[in-house]
């Protein structure tokens, strides 16, 4: 394994970034943080030099161990395989099911059509108003996040951590996409559940130190 100090390309604001920022400080893994400007000058991940790092032209891209590794669950699933304590994991079979059923509830379901390229195309190509937008990113958070609280009300689960115990892929998922929520407007006040998970693992210093304001490429609030 390479002695080199993994990099992480990624930006404040980038929910999926936000994710591996907790996963990689849980993990104890120091990093250098590469900033990726999502916004300015139509966007840092269209150069280039970016795109010959990652052709998707997203982030998060994580440079470890001499290789590049993308997308969030990927990175997630490398680190548990290469340093697997702590675990980001349950031990049994039908546990690690239902984290990353969790996990994938958020990646695939909710995120994909709330992200940046998506609000840029509805405003831009579609020309939908910002209300619309929002009215958008709410009906589909609405659908995730119901579901994710009826798993873990089914499941018997939601305590400070998805599955009970030390947080794992499950909420470091949730609480990345809970900033979302926050930011636009949407409440957890439906999900009771999920809503704990949240507001608990928020207060975890792994969590606390990866999230989006404490990030060096912050900028201040319009």
């Amino acid at each position: 394994m390479s002695t080199e100090r993994p990099r992480l390309h990624g930006y404040w604001r980038s929910t999926a970034a936000y994710r591996i920022r907790i996963a990689l400080n849980l993990k104890k893994v120091s990093y250098e943080h590469m900033p990726v400007d999502l916004v300015r000058d139509g966007g840092v991940q269209h150069t280039a030099a970016y795109r010959a790092l990652n052709p998707a032209e997203l982030v998060p891209a994580l440079e470890i161990d001499g290789q590049v590794i993308t997308q969030s669950m990927a990175i997630c699933e490398y680190l548990e395989e290469t340093r697997p304590e702590p675990p980001l994991l349950p031990h049994h079979a039908s546990e690690r099911a239902l984290a990353r059923t969790i996990a994938l509830d958020v990646a695939c379901e909710i995120h994909p059509l709330n992200n940046l390229r998506v609000q840029q195309y509805l405003k831009g190509r579609l020309d939908v108003s910002d209300t619309a937008a929002v009215e958008w990113m709410h009906h589909w958070m609405a659908a995730g996040f119901g579901a994710i609280e009826a798993r873990l009300e089914a499941h018997g689960r939601g305590g400070d951590t998805c599955l009970g115990g030390e947080p794992g892929i499950a909420d470091i998922f949730l609480v990345g996409q809970a900033y979302n929520a926050d930011r636009f407007g949407f409440s957890l006040a439906p999900y009771p559940r999920v809503q704990r998970v949240v507001k608990a693992c928020r207060e975890l210093p792994a969590f606390a130190e990866a999230a989006p304001e404490a990030q060096p490429d912050a900028r201040p609030a319009a």
